[in-house]
């Protein structure tokens, strides 16, 4: 398995807090089964804004030492890329950077409120050659809602990237239960941890992979797990299953206390 989200580097965003942490976190994801981790920093303008030399630079030190200790896990440099109509700039000028060099990458949104220019910035990614990320889809409070807007984004040429947490309810009822609507409908193509703490989800990861199989099986979950994580690395097409749309009726509404 890869990890295609993480925030492992020490001191960067609101991840780990140390070197001592980074290397507790890396440890618990080997011990979960994972043989890569991305390294996906936020970088938020104005807040979170360590550019790409200074991460590549922690990225690399800290897999010298990882194989200075035998530890058999690879790392790779990308960043979480909080959602700005400058992402194309940011890009260009080294600050936030993609997956691993390739013409992926991650971002986020706002968690309570949809953008408003957000089929302009897409557009214009896509424009540039650089397929769009995004990250938990499932946790966005617009997106509970009206979970129909991923599924017309997957139609537009964006990737969906859930976290591995969410099946558990980690993040709430709300976003266990629309996941697992995505998950069912073809509209996931990625598992991440989001991991910033030691001890939360890495130590969870055999009862999610548990989970998850009831949910997709076998097949589906390597796919989203270590097959299309590889793909992007190696900077390859993705072909993915044609999703389902679905609303939610108002029963289900209810029950989630969106009405």
């Amino acid at each position: 398995m890869i990890d295609i989200h993480s925030h492992i580097l020490p001191n960067i965003d609101d991840g780990a807090k140390s070197v001592e942490e980074t290397f507790h976190l890396i440890k618990e994801a080997k011990k979960a089964g994972f043989k890569g981790i991305i390294s996906t920093s936020h970088y938020m303008e104005g807040y979170y804004e360590t550019d790409n030399a200074e991460r590549e630079v922690w990225v690399n030190a800290i897999y010298e030492k990882l194989q200075e200790q035998n530890l058999d896990i690879r790392l790779y440099l990308g960043n979480e890329i909080y959602f700005s109509e400058n992402i194309i700039n940011l890009l260009k000028e080294g600050k936030a950077s993609t997956i691993n060099e390739t013409n992926y990458v991650l971002f986020e949104m706002p968690l309570n409120a949809e953008p408003l220019n957000l089929y302009d910035v897409i557009y214009e990614m896509l424009q540039y050659e650089i397929i769009p990320i995004l990250a938990h889809p499932e946790r966005y409070s617009f997106v509970q809602r009206e979970p129909e807007l991923i599924y017309d984004l997957i139609q537009k040429g964006v990737y969906m990237q859930a976290n591995y947490g969410s099946i558990i309810g980690q993040y709430g009822r709300k976003a266990q239960f629309i996941v697992k609507k995505f998950l069912e409908n073809n509209m996931i193509h990625f598992l991440g941890s989001d991991v910033h703490r030691q001890n939360t989800v890495y130590p969870k990861i055999p009862i999610i992979l548990q989970e998850l199989e009831k949910i997709i099986g076998k097949e589906k979950l390597k796919e989203l797990t270590t097959i299309n994580p590889k793909l992007v690395l190696q900077n390859e097409q993705i072909d993915i299953e044609d999703p389902s749309l679905f609303k939610l009726s108002l029963k289900e509404k209810l029950l989630l206390g969106l009405k």
